[in-house]
């Protein structure tokens, strides 16, 4: 008998859900039993996604048969749509990592007023917020864990260590994907077309990981409301953040804020501190989020980068890094 744990992959016809199939395909302590797509049911993977090499075919759910003797699964549907899903494999017993937004806000108003009515809100308490480095604790206790957006990832780390200090005074957050972050449904805004030598913001003023960005700042001590501009770049993945901070205390030395991020991330295998600020190749297809903080003397104002791989620690790479702290497995097991 195997000793892996198996999991299964729900939705993996997408971006997101193909990449963590490939993941967990390679991984050395799970089995991936089952992949499932509406759209491809019937192709394999290696199909659809040659690059990924899988060749599991996709079949439509059926969770008598996909669930049975299952340890985990990764959730890989839109918001609203996974909610139901996740529930029924709860009730199996089945831990879930959700890559949906239908558990990262702990408040359900809060998520009714950005997305729409709840499909299951008991389930709200039991999950746990995905972002390993703050939660890791929690993510491990935990058999519902939340994947964060890819934008918030990016953001919320970028502007942790200032946050736990209580220095933010206001925040602009200028935020840029790859297109690869509006899901594998293309329509007119992200068509190669109106994309190519192009740049578009979006989700003005109210972009849906704003709330998300705002209670993880607060669950730090840190309870602020923030602008955020997410924009279209014509690349396939990866993602910058450029977090403009107003200090709650002007008088705030540069070595004291290089100390904060010194302290929070010294110890964190999958962030880097540089120098100098990323572009978005220095992390593709890695678990890696590349942190940069300025001191603009001119203006007092604190200038934090965040990069990311949108699909990777943005999404994919960060769920297996979450589903190892779930089976009690080394964070970078299969992702690094």
């Amino acid at each position: 008998m195997s000793s892996k744990h198996s999991v299964a992959v729900f939705g993996a016809a997408g971006y997101a859900g193909s990449l963590a199939a490939r993941l967990l395909w390679r991984h050395p302590h799970f089995d991936l039993t089952a992949i499932t797509s509406r759209s491809d049911a019937g192709l394999t993977l290696n199909e659809v996604y040659p690059q990924h090499r899988v060749p599991l075919t996709l079949e439509e759910l059926d969770l008598e048969r996909d669930a049975a003797d299952l340890d985990a699964a990764v959730v890989a549907y839109p918001h609203g749509a996974a909610a139901p899903l996740v529930a029924q494999l709860r009730l199996r017993g089945v831990k879930v990592l959700d890559l949906s937004a239908d558990f990262r806000l702990r408040d359900v108003a809060t998520y009714e007023e950005w997305y729409k009515p709840h499909p299951a809100p008991h389930l709200i308490a039991e999950a746990a917020y995905g972002l390993p480095e703050l939660y890791r604790e929690q993510i491990a206790g935990s058999e519902l864990v939340a994947n964060p957006g890819c934008y918030p990832t990016a953001t919320v780390l970028a502007l942790a260590p200032l946050a736990r200090a209580g220095l933010l005074a206001d925040v602009v957050v200028d935020a840029k994907s790859g297109v690869s972050g509006a899901g594998r449904s293309a329509n007119d805004k992200t068509h190669f077309v109106t994309v190519d030598e192009n740049v578009n913001a979006y989700g003005v003023p109210r972009h849906r990981h704003t709330p998300e960005i705002e209670q993880e700042l607060a669950a730090l001590g840190n309870d602020l409301k923030i602008t955020f501009t997410p924009h279209l770049l014509p690349l396939d993945q990866g993602e910058l953040v450029s977090c403009y901070v107003t200090l709650t205390d002007p008088a705030t030395a540069t070595s004291q804020i290089e100390e904060l991020y010194r302290d929070a991330y010294d110890g964190e295998q999958f962030v880097e501190l540089a120098s100098e600020p990323a572009g978005v190749r220095a992390v593709r297809e890695t678990n890696i989020c590349r942190i940069s903080v300025h001191r603009d003397e001119r203006t007092g104002r604190v200038i934090v980068f965040g990069a990311i791989d949108n699909l990777w620690k943005g999404t994919a790479s960060q769920a297996v890094q979450n589903l190892n702290l779930m089976f009690d497995l080394p964070e970078s097991e299969g992702i690094a």
